[in-house]
Parts: structure tokens; C-alpha cells; sequence
């Protein structure tokens, strides 16, 4: 599992060290790498992730994690035979819908395998192999393209650049990998917390269910299955979506927009000025709420469990603020350093990657440890450490992106890092808690849905745009992300509130919203 997760964030991240090489070859700005890296990937990442999270709760999570794997490496590999923006585009949203398997499969294999004691610093190893790939990520594409560039200054076999040598040689292994993946063993879901769920006898229906249910067009047949009124309100959201992302892109620029020129090409008429930023994150938004609206008919338990519960929604919500600040300075320490102290790519990839692998790691396990600690004694604690990993890292911040030593600026990495990586694994295994064994597959599309939407697909192009929009200052674009904090500060003291009080009714109130067991 960690493996996978290697992979997952090395095919993910890579595109922080290639930054400053795409931009100059395709001639983009920094708001469009923080959408490439951030929005592109992350939308459909987590839309995608709704359905494959039913399905890794009805299927073979073996299985689907499997093919996941091969579809989001060959798509890294293809991203390196992009030749201009668009093209690059398409290949990334590839490498989302690929990587939307991984978590829902390893996060309800991993809770079948460990028990409740020891989830949180199981989650906590497995989260590790985001620090891990990230780091390695930066050694492997620094190395890569130095080498490549200078082997081929005028463009090497099939006149690839370095930038594109990298993703090809990064996105090959995961196909080799996922021969390994096919071996693991299957569990038994919930046998180990005393909850034995048989399989299910059709396991795609539910699957193709939320499909229907998450993807813009078939949702107004869907709301219209469940009454005139669902339908009106269905397409009142996708008015209002798409409403305040045209307000949005005229008051913050139209930026690129090849996705709306795209659709104007297929449906030969002309479609409102809305740029892909904000058109991909109203898409998003709409979908997420016609799934939402979907699972409280066809499945109220959960929907009590997870939408319907504020405990639920402020854990997941304040994770995703701390997400909304790491991902922006995780993804922009590589350009920013490149740029501001003009050191060569295979430094970064050493110092920076493998000092943001190593604090990544220690952080998350030692949050992990941290919280399975906590928990024994205060059903909130860890959500306690989630709120440690929002706050600490902020005066760190704020020194790294201002100093104009480099070596202090690469040991802040690691701290900074560190710190904020302590509330991953403490946030996913607050957030299994919350919920019943069948349904951990939904409950862990739903957390990636405030990690994605909020911090993925928002932090990093808050960054980036406010960095374009004030000359390519980066160190301003990441401290401009830091005005979250006190609204992930708000929901996460919510949570500490509410969090012991659910975690010890699940299935009270499971079984008060129609969930039938096995004792019943």
C-alpha cells in the first residue's frame, strides 16, 4: 500500500520541479500551473472518487485498485508527449480519475486489516508514502531533466524535452507495480471489528448508481427520478454554479480556456467567457451536490453518517483547510527556490525533496502515534492533533518564504512539513470513526472531497494567481493562502465539540435512520 502511495504522489507531484521548464516551453503562467497542478487533477480526482468509493465498497478493492494504478501511470507517461497546454490538460485529468482509486481502496483494506486501536498509525504509514513520493518525486525529475537536457540540448528521441523524459520515466514503473498490487490479499470486510459484511451480489449497480448520480447532464435525469421539485432544485444549483463562476472570471480574468473552446468547437455556439479555473470548480461543486442529494434518498444512513453529520463535515472541512495551505507550499517550494536562490534542479530534488520526504514521514507518523494516544483519552484527541497540524506550521511559513538564506529556507521544509503532515492520519482515522464499516469507502471519497475541492483545487491556484497577478512574486502567492487558518481554526474547534459524542452514537443513529444489522 505504501508503494502505491509512492507512486501516486512521485506521478502527482512531479510537476513541481518540471514547473519552471513547462512554463517557459508552453508559455504559461503561474495561475496555470497552480490549475494544472491544483483544479485539473483534483475535480475530477474527486468526483470520480464518489463512485470508485462505492465501489470499493461493494467490489474487489484489490481489484479496482489495480486497474487505478495502470490507468494513472500510463497517463503520466502520455503527459510526457504533450506538446502544448491543452494536451497536457487532458492528460493530467487522466491522472486524476486513475488515482481516485487508491485511497477508498487502501483506506477500507487497511481498516479490515488493523484493528480500531491501531488504525490511526496504520493510516499513518500507508499516509506516508505521500511525503515519500513527494520527495522522491523532486530527485527523480531534477535529476531526470538535468541529465536529459544536457545529453540533448536541441531535444533528444522524438524531441522531447527534459520535462517530458521525466514523466515518461516516472509513469512506466506503476505499470509494473500493479502486476505486484493484483497479489494482496482480500479481507474479510468489517470481520475485524466484529461487523462481518457479506459481498455483494451485484457489486457495479451501486457503482453505476453514482455514476449517474455525480456526472453533469445525466444528474437532471436523476433528480428527475426523484420528483419534479428535486428536479427544479437540480437545475437551480447548476444555474447558480455556473452563474458565480462567470462572475469569478469576470472579476478575476478569464485566464485559459481551452475546455470552454473545447465545448464551443463540439456544440458549434457560442458559451459564456468563463475560464477553466472557475468552470471545472462549478462543475465540481454542482456534481458534488447532486451525489449528495442522490445518497440521502437512496442511501439515509449514510447520508446521516457523513453529510448530515456536523461532527463529520467539520473534521473533514477543517482538514481541508490545512490541506489548502500545504498543498500550495508543497507544489510551489520548488519554483520558488529555483527561481529566487538560481540553484540547479538535482539540488532541490536532494535538499528539498528528500528534507520534504523525510519531515513528511516523521510527521505523519509521529502524528499518528500522537492521536492513537489521545484517543484513549478523550474521544476528540484526535481531532486535537489535526488542530496542531493546522496552527504550528504557520510561523515557520512565514520565515521560509521571506528569508533570503537557502539552507534555512530547505531546513523550514522540513519543519513545515513535518508539522503539517502530524494531521493526515489523524484526520482520516477521525473520520472512519464516524461512520459504519460498510460504509468507510463513501466516508473516505467524501474526506478527499474537502481535501480536493478545498485544499487541492483552491490552494495552490490561490497561490499561483496571486503570484501572477503581482509581477511572479511567489513568495507572496504561498503567504497569501495563510488567511485560512482561522476558518479551519472555527471548524475544528466545532469538531473537538461534537466529535466524542458521534463517534460513541454511530450506530444509534445508524439504526434511528433505517440501517438494518445482523442482531436486529
Amino acid at each position: 500500500m505504501v508503494l502505491v502511495y509512492v507512486l501516486n504522489f512521485i506521478d502527482r507531484q512531479i510537476l513541481s520541479i518540471l514547473a519552471n521548464d513547462i512554463k517557459a516551453d508552453l508559455g504559461v503562467d503561474d495561475a496555470y500551473l497552480g490549475f494544472l497542478y491544483g483544479t485539473a487533477f483534483a475535480i475530477f480526482y474527486a468526483l470520480f472518487g464518489i463512485p470508485l468509493g462505492k465501489l470499493a465498497d461493494s467490489w474487489k478493492r484489490v481489484r479496482l485498485m489495480t486497474l487505478g494504478l495502470s490507468l494513472w501511470s500510463a497517463m503520466t507517461a502520455l503527459s510526457g508527449f504533450a506538446r502544448d497546454a491543452g494536451q497536457l490538460t487532458v492528460a493530467r485529468i487522466g491522472v486524476g480519475v486513475g488515482e481516485a482509486t487508491a485511497s477508498p481502496s487502501a483506506y477500507s483494506l487497511i481498516s479490515d486489516w488493523f484493528p480500531a486501536r491501531l488504525r490511526a498509525t496504520a493510516l499513518a504509514i500507508y499516509s506516508s508514502g505521500l511525503y515519500i513520493g513527494g520527495g522522491i518525486s523532486l530527485a527523480i525529475g531534477g535529476m531526470v531533466v538535468d541529465r536529459w537536457n544536457a545529453a540533448f540540448p536541441d531535444g533528444g528521441p522524438l524531441n522531447l524535452a527534459g520535462w517530458q523524459a521525466a514523466f515518461i520515466a516516472v509513469g512506466i514503473p506503476g505499470l509494473l507495480l500493479a502486476v505486484w498490487v493484483m497479489t494482496l490479499h482480500e479481507p474479510v470486510r468489517g470481520a475485524i471489528d466484529g461487523l462481518p459484511t457479506a459481498e455483494d451480489p451485484h457489486p457495479f449497480r451501486g457503482f453505476v448508481q453514482e455514476l449517474t448520480t455525480v456526472i453533469p447532464g445525466f444528474t437532471f435525469f436523476g433528480a428527475a427520478s426523484r420528483g419534479g421539485m428535486a428536479l427544479v432544485i437540480n437545475i437551480a444549483a447548476f444555474v447558480f454554479a455556473f452563474v458565480i463562476a462567470a462572475g469569478l472570471t469576470f472579476a478575476l480574468g478569464t485566464g485559459q480556456g481551452f475546455i470552454m473552446e473545447a465545448l464551443e468547437n463540439a456544440l458549434g455556439t457560442a458559451l459564456p467567457a468563463i475560464s477553466d479555473q472557475w468552470f471545472l470548480l462549478a462543475l465540481g461543486y454542482y456534481a458534488v451536490f447532486s451525489w449528495a442529494t442522490a445518497l440521502r434518498r437512496r442511501d439515509y444512513p449514510t447520508f446521516v453518517l457523513t453529510w448530515g453529520s456536523p461532527a463529520f463535515l467539520c473534521t473533514i472541512l477543517g482538514y481541508g483547510t490545512v490541506a489548502f495551505m500545504a498543498y500550495a507550499a508543497s507544489y510551489w517550494g520548488a519554483p520558488y527556490a529555483e527561481r529566487v536562490f538560481g540553484v540547479s534542479k538535482v539540488s532541490l530534488g536532494f535538499w528539498l525533496g528528500g528534507g520534504g520526504a523525510a519531515g513528511g514521514f516523521l510527521g505523519v507518523i509521529l502524528g499518528g502515534r500522537m492521536a492513537d494516544a489521545l484517543i484513549r483519552r478523550t474521544g476528540s484527541g484526535r481531532v486535537w492533533v489535526v488542530l496542531f497540524g493546522l496552527l504550528s506550521p504557520i510561523p515557520f511559513a512565514v520565515v521560509q518564504y521571506t528569508t533570503e538564506s537557502y539552507w534555512l529556507f530547505i531546513v523550514l521544509n522540513v519543519v513545515v512539513g513535518g508539522l503539517a503532515a502530524s494531521a493526515l492520519g489523524a484526520a482520516a482515522a477521525a473520520s472512519q470513526a464516524l461512520v459504519l464499516p460498510r460504509m468507510r469507502g463513501t466516508a473516505t471519497a467524501t474526506f478527499f472531497l474537502a481535501t480536493t475541492l478545498v485544499g487541492l483545487a483552491l490552494g495552490p491556484f490561490t497561490a499561483g494567481y496571486v503570484s501572477t497577478q503581482n509581477s511572479d512574486n511567489l513568495s507572496m502567492g504561498v503567504l497569501s493562502t495563510l488567511w485560512i487558518a482561522p476558518i479551519g481554526l472555527a471548524l475544528l474547534i466545532s469538531a473537538i465539540r461534537l466529535t466524542g459524542k458521534a463517534s460513541g452514537s454511530v450506530v444509534e443513529r445508524a439504526r434511528a435512520a433505517g440501517e438494518k444489522f445482523e442482531s436486529d
